[in-house]
């Protein structure tokens, strides 16, 4: 006689019994740990590193808006903070993971269905990791934007304590949901502002508003202006947005998006046939990526609706040289030979919803790019703005998501098992956070002494 198959219920539970039992050789006290490594590289030599395949006339901004404050410094310095958690414990339980979840790096846009979302918004870094990386890069970042922001101690240590707490929380109850259930659900931007309640700060709110009205059709008379000719010309404000040297990969571009067209859907094509390139300029974004090639390219319809897209290059992630003593537990990661493609899947992947425009060409004059809308009601919060109650309710908001995100990946009963019902594995991730932004502040200031010296050039103000 067949044994009867186990429920979903019994398949969670086991999960869960699984990860609980990674506690005896991972204690969640362990994640509280933090020394640098006795040979840990130099921070801004690994980072110079980075450089060698970027725009040299763009370097010197690169390294103005790392000095402008440590969180700044920690928004840019993804693969620093990797080559210090490929030595920390990891239980062995890998998934998608964002690769650079900090605070930044979560907002509002829009779905398909023109419903406003906030999400994890930045996959440049995405690949299958150690979910503890996200989490610590999450919590480590709000104590270091915290500090930026003015905050006290005791007001740091509540908002990395939020954000552990909200992510552990969030993940058992997509950990009990069915597997689509799970795969459907979403934080809504109007739900999440419900959740806060009269905490939520006037900064959040209007950060919502302005994504509402965030569009190209919006953005237009702002971004663009009417050449001698008559035509629409994205505006120049040099260095940040340039047309230098555009004539020289105006073709390049163009045919870029001949390839760029087939990796969307067959009815996102017929859209996208809709609309013309009418100029492609140049554009400096974020701070991890200045210096990476970024361009906008304005495209009008058979109507005259203007269209904005970034084109972005996307090279290997930063974590990939640290991922290989974590690569035997979990999910495995993908090999992309494509690295804009690596960037699109793992979105797609950790998004509840995707722009419909996102996709990818690779190979172009040996450069991998992704495209995606730049105006597409998007909007970022200035964690600068946030008063201490505030930044907890932030916090916690950006736990969930990335709770949200990683349960797609389909471990969360295991590591909602592991995590379990009480506060160890919430204060183990605040010590950690504490300690590592101590080690950020240090490392600014070895920028700084860089930037002082003479070893590195900095433009500021950019």
């Amino acid at each position: 006689m067949k044994p009867e198959p186990t429920s979903p219920q019994d398949r969670r539970e086991t999960e869960a019994r699984t990860g609980r039992e990674l506690r005896t050789t991972v204690p969640r006290s362990s994640h509280g740990e933090w020394k640098p490594a006795p040979d840990r590289p130099d921070p801004v030599e690994l980072l110079d590193a980075q450089n060698t395949t970027r725009l040299a006339q763009l370097v010197p901004v690169r390294w103005g808006r790392m000095l402008e404050s440590p969180f700044a410094f920690l928004r840019g310095s993804a693969a620093l903070m990797a080559a210090d958690l490929a030595s920390t414990p990891a239980t062995g339980v890998n998934l998608q993971i964002c690769g650079d979840a900090h605070l930044a790096n979560f907002g509002v846009f829009a779905s398909p269905e023109r419903r406003l979302l906030f999400d994890v918004n930045d996959f440049d870094e995405t690949t299958a990791g150690p979910w503890e990386w996200d989490l610590k890069r999450l919590v480590a970042s709000a104590v270091v934007a915290a500090r930026s922001a003015g905050l006290s101690r005791k007001d740091q240590e509540a908002a990395a304590n939020a954000a552990a707490r909200s992510y552990r929380t969030r993940l058992a109850e997509y950990a009990a949901m069915g597997v689509l259930d799970a795969w459907y659900a979403s934080v809504d931007a109007d739900a999440a502002l419900r959740a806060m309640g009269r905490a939520v700060p006037e900064s959040i709110r209007s950060t919502v508003a302005r994504a509402r009205r965030a569009t190209s059709e919006k953005a237009l008379p702002r971004l663009t202006e009417l050449s001698a000719e008559g035509q629409r010309r994205i505006v120049d404000h040099p260095p940040v947005v340039s047309h230098d040297d555009m004539d020289l990969v105006d073709t390049t571009l163009r045919g870029l998006f001949r390839r760029y067209r087939e990796t969307l859907e067959d009815e996102r094509r017929v859209l996208l046939d809709r609309f013309e390139i009418v100029d492609f300029a140049q554009k400096v974004v974020g701070v991890g990526s200045v210096g990476t090639r970024c361009f906008i390219a304005l495209l009008l319809s058979d109507l005259g609706d203007p269209l904005f897209l970034q084109v972005k290059e996307a090279d290997r992630s930063a974590l990939d040289p640290y991922l290989s003593r974590h690569e035997a537990g979990g999910a495995r990661r993908p090999g992309h030979t494509s690295q804009g493609r690596r960037v699109v899947d793992g979105q797609r992947l950790m998004q509840a919803a995707s722009d419909i425009f996102l996709g990818w060409v690779d190979g172009v004059e040996g450069v991998d790019y992704y495209v995606r809308q730049l105006r597409d009601m998007k909007g970022s919060v200035d964690t600068a703005s946030l008063a201490s109650v505030g930044f907890d309710e932030y916090a916690q908001l950006c736990g969930w998501a990335l709770a949200r995100a990683h349960a797609r990946s389909g471990r969360a009963s295991l590591i909602a098992g592991y995590a379990g019902t009480g506060a160890a594995l919430d204060i183990a991730m605040t010590r950690f956070a504490l300690a590592y932004a101590d080690q950020v502040e240090r490392d600014h200031a070895q920028l700084a002494a860089a930037v002082k010296s003479g070893r590195v050039v900095a433009e500021t103000g950019v």
